[in-house]
């Protein structure tokens, strides 16, 4: 351990030092390299997210052995599907039934999910279309290739005779029987879950995944995900990431004809790779939107310790890493942050919860930081001044002025079942002041682990509500999906925790309430509005590193801000596969938010494509578009709280809503897509400038048009954008499968 401490400490003064003085280089080069030596340093056996080295390791040792220990090749197996050799992983898994070794009841279960994988790449991978691996499994989504599905079956039930409760395996053969379309009337009786395949009593319109179609399905593991205007022609682009220093990013540009262009390479982030998540600021208040990328995420032993990165957007179609330049070199694992302008200077600070996971070497303890803006492309770190040093394993972090005095104050959600609500004490000067306020606010009591998070008005009654992911469990996420379809869930598994802000400093947990006491385990998460009724809905991205956790994603409908109904079997939004970083977004400027998502788990063998969900159109509601451009509020106009009063069948309502990308894990566009109902004029537009705090009002504002507003302008400027259909690519011919001769005897 110490000579890893070490290893990083050094690697990190190399790096400052090589950054600051080799002005021959340009600052993406010296990223790059960093970056491609600490992927070196973590091909290492004891980091627990790198299976390949330790494949090697094994097959190495087992080519020595005449009489290959069966434990040995067991390990080799469960490698084997970590690393995407399928194949392999089930013919090892073979000979171990031969040798009769397979009546451990775990090495089955391991065997079956074995086999489900292999029939996963078969048809949803090699062979994808939009209705792969779509819960509940139908159409186009039956596997062609059955091989797979049919030996997880004869696994499946053989376990099953002998645990009839074991629900992880009872939902994963469920799953299997509907991936050859058996479902629900080919699954043995004692063995059948009810009614998977029945939404919740309410239906929407069914979106359908079109990012093959457009060259965006991008194969890899768990990453971010970014939509906004990168180039400033007023069309929607949207930058991905993969969380390994392996996995590239990727920029596509809105070619603003219903299609898109990977520009990845011309735009400079060509190996700049990695980054479980990543969000966009405008840092320098020069009107182009930068980029965060935040790695090391889960990385324990000391491999989460990773740069960050800030890429300044040149406004040419160019990135530069100006990590170094700007004060924001830091070594320490992390996947959330938020930025705001937390000491009202009209500058954009920035909020980083890092993962102390108690299991770390490098550096000992890891702490949140706040850089301060210093307004020349600098920043400077004042958490411990600020009071906002949190020490815990934080996997979200969210910004709003809950209790409404001008100030931004912080949530935080952690992995150590604490709650942090930091109330910002609105103290005047470069350094602000936080206090937590989590056990006065009563947003702490319940310890359950969470994740994903965010701010947002649920009820539209003026006031910012809290809700955070639940993601406590001690088995694979298909446990508590068969339990709770079996009709015996368990208590509070996997939650999505809402707590109601009273307008008094506290707030109420309301999650029974509303109907989010579902099993949901959300990772990636964000929020819109998909039938522009004014209420924002939800879609949530789930999964863990585990293979057997094969849950559909989910998407909620917010039923007027009283209730939330679970539409993800009628939307058709429910892949299986690992959820990761999710944006809202009108990308085809008809007033109607797609859903894109970024798919894939932890390991090579568990990647996907990503998915964009078209939305067919809801209704005929209408709607408003804002982009807003600070003048004393920071020019991205992060942190600005909008009021949008109409008149909708003869009642008078508001829809808030504050400048934002949404939720903790992914990013919608800054540009504020809000729904207005039936309503045939707005009212009125209301803005409260962040940082200023400035009221500025237009009123009687036709609906369904894209407006500029600029802060103290004297009326808004219409943006006209062409209307897009998306233009789908020529589908490729069906893929070979990997193997159609495996057996099991």
């Amino acid at each position: 351990m110490t000579t890893m401490r070490k290893t990083i400490t050094a690697l990190a003064v190399l790096w400052i030092f090589t950054a600051i003085t080799s002005c021959y280089q340009s600052s993406n080069q010296d990223m790059v390299q960093m970056l491609k030596d600490l992927n070196k340093r973590n091909y290492n056996r004891a980091n627990p997210f790198n299976p390949e080295v330790k494949k090697a390791f094994i097959d190495s040792l087992l080519k020595t052995l005449d009489n290959k220990p069966n434990d040995m090749l067991a390990t080799d197996a469960a490698l084997a599907l970590k690393v995407g050799r399928e194949e392999q992983s089930v013919k090892i898994y073979e000979d171990l039934v031969k040798r009769d070794f397979m009546s451990v009841d775990q090495m089955m279960q391991d065997m079956g999910i074995a086999y489900m994988r292999l029939g996963e790449r078969n048809n949803c991978m090699l062979n994808h279309n939009g209705s792969s691996c779509v819960f509940p499994i139908k159409d186009g989504g039956v596997h062609q290739l059955k091989t797979g599905s049919t030996k997880a079956i004869e696994v499946y039930e053989l376990v099953l005779k002998s645990h009839p409760d074991d629900y992880e395996s009872k939902w994963l053969l469920n799953i299997a029987f509907m991936t050859l379309g058996g479902y629900p009337n080919s699954v043995p009786k004692e063995f059948l879950i009810p009614n998977l395949d029945m939404d919740s009593g309410y239906k929407v319109k069914p979106f359908t995944d079109i990012a093959a179609d457009l060259g965006l399905d991008i194969n890899g593991r768990a990453g971010g995900v970014i939509v906004e205007d990168f180039n400033n022609d007023g069309y929607l682009d949207i930058v991905t990431s993969g969380w390994g220093l392996d996995d590239p990013m990727h920029y596509f540009q809105n070619n603003k004809d219903g299609s898109f262009t990977d520009r990845t390479e011309q735009s400079g982030l060509k190996g700049i790779n990695g980054g479980l998540n990543i969000q966009q600021t405008d840092y320098n208040n020069d009107g182009n939107m930068d980029i965060f990328v935040l790695r090391g995420a889960w990385n324990t032993q000391g491999f989460g310790n990773q740069p960050s990165s800030l890429l300044r957007n040149n406004g040419d179609g160019t990135f530069t890493d100006v990590t170094v330049q700007s004060g924001l070199l830091f070594f320490h694992p992390t996947q959330a942050a938020v930025w705001a302008d937390f000491n009202n200077d009209g500058w954009l600070d920035v909020f980083i919860g890092t993962e102390n996971s108690g299991i770390y070497d490098a550096g000992g303890s890891q702490t949140s930081m706040l850089f301060i803006n210093n307004q020349d492309g600098t920043f400077t770190n004042v958490a411990a001044q600020a009071h906002c040093d949190i020490n815990g394993y934080t996997k979200g972090v969210t910004s709003a002025d809950y209790n409404k005095d001008g100030w931004p104050d912080i949530f935080i959600s952690t992995l150590d079942g604490k709650k942090t609500l930091l109330k910002n004490k609105c103290k005047p000067g470069a350094i602000p002041d936080f206090e937590d306020v989590s056990e006065k606010a009563g947003i702490n009591k319940n310890k359950e682990r969470t994740f994903g998070t965010w701010f947002f008005d649920y009820n539209n009654d003026g006031l910012p509500d809290i809700i955070v992911n639940g993601y406590g469990f001690t088995k694979s996420l298909a446990y508590y999906a068969g339990a709770e379809g079996a009709g015996k869930p368990v208590p509070g598994a996997g939650n999505e925790y809402l707590f109601r802000n009273n307008g008094d400093g506290t707030f109420t947990e309301v999650t029974r309430e509303v109907g989010l006491d579902k099993v949901v385990y959300s990772m990636g998460c964000n929020f819109g509005d998909i039938d522009n009724d004014g209420y924002p809905d939800m879609y949530f991205g789930t999964g863990n590193p585990d293979f057997r956790s094969l849950v559909p994603n989910k998407l909620f409908r917010n039923m007027g801000g009283k209730t939330f109904a679970d539409v993800t079997i009628s939307s058709r939004t429910g892949n299986l596969q690992k959820g990761h970083g999710v944006a809202f977004a009108d990308f085809r400027n008809i007033g109607i938010q797609d859903i894109f998502a970024e798919m894939g788990g932890a390991y090579k063998g568990d990647s996907y494509t990503s998915s964009l969900y078209v939305n067919p159109g809801q209704n005929n509601n209408n709607w408003i578009s804002l982009k807003l451009e600070g003048v004393k509020a920071n020019k991205a106009a992060i942190g600005s709280h909008i009021k949008v009063t109409f008149t909708e069948n003869g009642v008078k309502r508001s829809v808030y809503k504050d400048v934002n990308s949404g939720g903790s894990f992914g990013s919608n566009p800054m540009r504020q897509e809000i729904g207005i109902g039936q309503a045939k004029i707005i009212d009125e537009i209301e803005i409260r400038w962040a940082g200023s705090q400035t009221l500025q009002r237009f009123k009687n504002i036709a609906p369904n048009q894209f407006l500029h507003i600029t802060e103290g302008g004297d009326k808004p400027e219409v943006i006209h954008l062409a209307k897009l259909t998306y233009k789908r690519k020529p589908k490729a011919p069906m893929s070979m499968p990997i193997s159609n001769s495996l057996s099991m005897k």
